[in-house]
C-alpha cells in the first residue's frame, strides 16, 4: 500500500471515525486514501475550527480528536485550536501535509518550519520522512495524546513521501498506561492532615472531569461531608445540586466560593490544574494545601502543597473515603451551609421584563430548558463568566468551557464536535465577537445534519475587555463592534432564526430552539 494508505489503516486501527480538515493539494492521497476507508473527512470552513472539533471531541471522549491541513497556511491556521488542546489538557493528533523532500533544504513555496512551529504546543510531533515509519509513529502519536495529562500530538506528512510505498502493517491498539496507585507513607501523611483539620475544602479541577474520577468524588464528599468548589472545567464532578457544592470559583479573589477558601484550614486539590486557574486568586491565607493529580504541582509561591499524591486520582480518593469510614474523624459540617444558600439564592433569577437582557437573566433559563445530560459549549467572553457561575452543572463534561488558553472562537465547532460526540442536546453559548470568528462552521454542520442551538449574545462590543477597562480607566476604547441582522443570517444557511424581545418569547424562543433541530438565537444583552 501507499503510505496515504497506511495512514488511514492506522486511523481506523484507533478508532477514528471522523477527521475534521481543509482539503490542500498535498493532502491529495491522503484524501483518496480515507474515500475508500471507514474514516470520514468533514471539510470545514476554517483550519482553526477544524483543530477546536479536534479539540472538543477529544475532551468529550477521551479519545484523540483528529484534524487534517495542508502546508504553510493551512497548519498555522491549526495552532490556535492546538494550543487550547494543549492548555486544557484535550487529547487530539494533528496531521499537517507537506512538500515533497527533495525541497525542504531550501527556501520554497509555502514551506515553513510546522514541527519546529508546533514543538511548543505539543507533547511530541514528527515528521513522517520514510512511509516505514507511519505505522510506529500514528501509534505513538495517539498513546502520547492520550497519555494522562492528555494533550496534542502531530505528524507531518511530505506529499511525496505519502505517495510511495510500504510493506508494514499498522500497530495493534493497547490499552492506555495508566497512572499508579498512591503510595500507603504519602497516604497517611493526607490522612494525618485531614484529622487534625476542622474545616477542610475540597477543590475541583479539570483532572477531576477528565479521569473519570466523578464517582469516587461524590462518594468521597457524601462520605466526609467537605465542600466543594470547582474551577470552570471542573463543573459537574460534583453535582451543583448536591448540598456540598459550592459551585463555581470566580475568576477573582471574590465570591462566597472564595470566601470558603479563605475560611478553610485545609484545601484538597482534585485535578487542579494551575493553567486554568491561578491560586493567586483564590488566595487560601495559612490553610495548608493537598495536591492530588496525575503529575507533581508546578513549583509557584501561591500554590506551595504540604503534601503532592502524584497517583491515579480516583484511586486516591477511594483509598481516602475508606480511610474516613474506618477511622470517622470529626469535621465542623455546618460552616459552609450559610455559604452554599446564599450562592443557590443568587443563581436562580427571573428575567427582566424585555430586551435588554442580561446573561445572567438568560442562564437560568437555559438550565430549566436542558437535560441534565445536555451539553452546553461556552465560547469566551464576559458571557463566559457569567455560565460559569450561574449555570448549575450535574454531570461531568456537560458544561465545556475553554479555560486553559481560553480562545475565543471554540463555541461553533466545538458544538457541532459536542453533537457528533453525545447523545443528549447540545446548545452553544457565544458573544457576537466569539460567534462571528467561527461562524461559517455553520454550513458544516447543516451539511452533517447536525441539530444544535446557537445561543447568540449580543451587545455590539467585545464586552469583558470593555468591562475590565471601565474598572481600570472609567471608559472603554477600541472594542465596539458592528453586527449583521443574525435572524436573517441564521436563515441564509436554512436553519432557524430567533430573535426575542421579551421575557415571554425568550422562554418560547429558547423552549422552540431547543430540541427542534439546528438553530440560531439572538439575545440582546447589556
Amino acid at each position: 500500500m501507499r503510505a496515504s494508505d497506511l495512514l488511514v489503516a492506522c486511523l481506523e486501527r484507533e478508532g477514528v471515525d471522523h477527521v475534521f480538515g481543509l482539503p490542500g493539494e498535498e493532502t491529495e492521497d491522503v484524501l483518496f486514501s480515507m474515500r475508500d476507508s471507514d474514516v470520514t473527512f468533514v471539510p470545514v470552513r476554517h483550519e482553526q475550527g477544524a483543530a477546536f472539533m479536534a479539540d472538543v471531541h477529544g475532551r468529550l471522549t477521551g479519545d484523540a480528536g483528529v484534524c487534517l491541513s495542508t502546508l504553510g497556511p493551512g497548519a498555522t491556521n491549526l495552532l490556535t485550536g492546538i494550543a487550547d488542546a494543549h492548555l486544557d489538557k484535550s487529547p487530539l493528533v494533528a496531521i499537517t501535509a507537506q512538500g515533497g523532500l527533495e525541497r525542504l533544504h531550501k527556501e520554497s513555496h509555502q514551506a515553513i518550519d510546522v514541527i519546529g512551529l508546533f514543538e511548543p504546543i505539543t507533547k511530541w510531533n514528527t515528521q513522517l520522512n520514510d512511509p516505514d515509519i507511519v505505522h510506529e509513529s500514528v501509534r505513538k502519536a495517539f498513546k502520547l495524546a492520550e497519555l494522562e495529562k492528555p494533550g496534542a500530538t502531530h505528524l507531518e506528512l511530505p506529499e511525496d513521501v505519502a505517495a510511495e510505498e510500504t510493506e508494514v502493517e499498522p500497530l495493534p491498539t493497547r490499552e492506555r498506561v495508566r497512572v499508579g496507585a498512591p503510595d500507603d507513607e504519602t497516604l497517611e501523611r493526607v490522612q494525618s492532615l485531614l484529622a487534625a483539620a476542622e474545616r477542610p475544602l475540597v477543590i475541583a479541577g479539570n483532572g477531576a472531569v477528565r479521569t473519570d474520577a466523578a464517582e469516587q468524588l461524590r462518594a468521597f464528599v457524601s462520605a466526609t461531608d467537605l465542600p466543594v468548589a470547582s474551577t470552570y472545567m471542573g463543573k459537574g464532578a460534583v453535582s451543583d445540586a448536591d448540598e456540598h457544592s459550592l459551585m463555581t470559583l470566580d475568576s477573582g479573589a471574590h465570591g462566597e466560593a472564595a470566601d470558603a477558601i479563605d475560611e478553610a484550614d485545609l484545601v484538597v486539590t482534585v485535578g487542579y490544574d494551575i493553567a486554568e486557574h491561578d491560586p493567586a486568586d483564590w488566595g487560601h491565607g495559612d490553610a495548608a494545601i493537598v495536591h492530588v493529580d496525575s503529575q507533581p504541582a508546578e513549583v509557584y509561591e501561591a500554590y506551595n502543597p504540604e503534601v503532592e499524591v502524584v497517583a491515579d486520582i480516583g484511586e486516591t480518593l477511594a483509598a481516602l473515603t475508606d480511610w474516613y469510614e474506618d477511622t470517622r474523624p470529626s469535621f465542623d459540617t455546618d460552616w459552609y451551609a450559610d455559604l452554599r444558600d446564599h450562592i443557590v439564592a443568587d443563581v436562580d433569577r427571573e428575567p427582566s421584563g424585555e430586551a435588554p437582557f442580561t446573561v445572567r437573566d438568560v442562564v437560568p433559563v437555559l438550565r430549566e430548558l436542558m437535560a441534565p445530560a445536555d451539553v452546553l459549549v461556552s465560547d469566551v467572553g464576559s458571557h463566559k463568566m457569567a455560565i460559569a457561575q450561574n449555570f448549575p452543572t450535574y454531570e461531568p463534561n456537560t458544561c465545556i468551557v475553554s479555560n486553559g488558553l481560553a480562545s475565543m472562537g471554540i463555541a461553533v465547532p466545538g458544538g457541532l464536535a459536542a453533537d457528533l460526540a453525545v447523545d443528549g442536546e447540545v446548545v452553544v453559548a457565544t458573544g457576537d465577537g466569539g460567534f462571528l470568528m467561527n461562524a461559517a462552521e455553520i454550513e458544516t454542520a447543516t451539511r452533517l445534519d447536525c441539530a444544535f442551538t446557537v445561543v447568540v449574545f449580543v451587545d455590539d462590543d467585545y464586552g469583558l475587555i470593555s468591562e475590565k477597562q471601565e474598572s481600570h480607566r472609567g471608559e472603554s476604547t477600541g472594542t465596539a463592534l458592528t453586527n449583521p441582522d443574525l435572524v436573517t443570517f441564521a436563515e441564509s444557511f436554512g436553519i432557524e432564526g430567533y430573535e426575542p424581545t421579551t421575557a415571554g418569547e425568550l422562554r418560547t424562543a429558547l423552549d422552540d430552539a431547543i430540541g427542534g433541530g439546528m438553530s440560531l438565537v439572538a439575545i440582546r444583552v447589556e
